[in-house]
């Protein structure tokens, strides 16, 4: 089959198509002929400074979509040709290839009226936000969400699923970046490049602070939105916790959360597992009932992955590149 092959640490700049000898199934496993990739800034990431449990060559990528093509023989759930959607463990063999192997129970069934393309954009960032919003916040107590990198792919998903749940969006993005993340769904877009975003997060509360903040940057954002929590609030932090001991205790009684989705492939529990197939069930139903979108900027050729990730490594990018495995 034909992959983009990752010979060793910080060489996915030059990662180009080779030929390499299919996977062969293990118990409980698909093979699915990939149609539909995402990139995610986690993919140049890990490739940077590698992963211990790699060999060499390997394969990036998390976000595959496709055809299941083989089927392991103890295999009942899933059958041969249903087009499914897979969250890669980045331990193993990644997406950016003609096939993946995948446990099947893991993989979501994509409904008639979703593309691989469109469920390709799904897995990495929005089932990040998903977690964010549905599993780690008590949207039921929260009026007011703040969310970094409101631009990016997890920022992006965060507003749609915050403002489907009707909450009032607060968030950071460039300038040239407001008229986006408003059609996302944002009610106000500071532009954190130029602007004190602490004093205008305030601002826009009338002092109260928000009741929470979704943080995919790091720990320094993560820090500093500490003091812009309200009285009981919250954070999520999904690349990096505050310093500890800024906020006292018995001040403001703020709650930390963390969202680290490839944590579930690590569990070794089906009823961990599980969770992926119930968070991108849930996607891709608001996906094809037009309650979110996709937010698809550009698709590319299968040997672009490299020059994208670039791009993303620089935080040039807007919402989301798919590639297309068969291009």
């Amino acid at each position: 089959m034909k992959a983009l092959l990752l010979h060793e640490p910080n060489t996915w700049q030059t990662m180009r198509l080779e030929e390499i000898e299919t996977p062969t199934l293990r118990a409980g496993e698909v093979l699915i002929e990939g149609e539909h990739a995402g990139l995610n800034p986690v993919d140049y990431k890990t490739a940077t400074n590698g992963n211990p449990n790699w060999s060499y060559p390997h394969i990036l990528g998390l976000d595959v979509a496709g055809t299941i093509k083989a089927v392991a023989d103890d295999v009942t759930d899933v059958r041969i040709g249903d087009r499914v959607l897979y969250h890669g463990n980045w331990n193993e063999w990644g997406g950016f290839a003609e096939y993946t192997r995948a446990k099947a129970h893991m993989v979501v069934p994509i409904p008639d009226g979703v593309s691989t393309q469109e469920a390709a954009a799904l897995p990495t960032a929005g089932f990040t936000a998903y977690q964010a919003i549905f599993e780690k916040l008590p949207m039921n107590a929260i009026d007011t969400v703040l969310i970094h990198a409101g631009a990016g792919g997890v920022g992006g998903f965060a507003i749609q699923l915050a403002k489907h749940l009707g909450k009032r969006v607060i968030t950071t993005a460039s300038a040239r970046n407001h008229d986006w993340v408003k059609q996302l769904g944002a009610d106000e877009a500071i532009d954190y490049t130029t602007e004190n975003w602490q004093q205008r997060v305030m601002e826009l509360t009338d002092g109260h602070g928000v009741n929470a903040v979704i943080d995919p940057v790091g720990r320094e954002t993560a820090t500093a939105s500490l003091h812009v929590i309200a009285y009981n609030g919250h954070l999520v932090h999904i690349a990096g916790a505050p310093e500890p001991g800024i906020i006292k205790p018995f001040t403001r009684v703020i709650s930390y959360h963390e969202v680290a989705l490839n944590a579930i492939h690590h569990q070794q529990d089906r009823i961990s597992e599980a969770n992926i197939v119930r968070i991108g069930s849930h996607m891709l139903r608001l996906l094809e009932a037009k309650e979110i979108s996709s937010m698809i900027q550009e698709t590319i050729a299968f040997a672009d992955i490299p020059e994208k990730l670039v791009e993303l490594s620089e935080r040039h990018v807007v919402g989301k590149i798919i590639a297309d495995l068969k291009a």
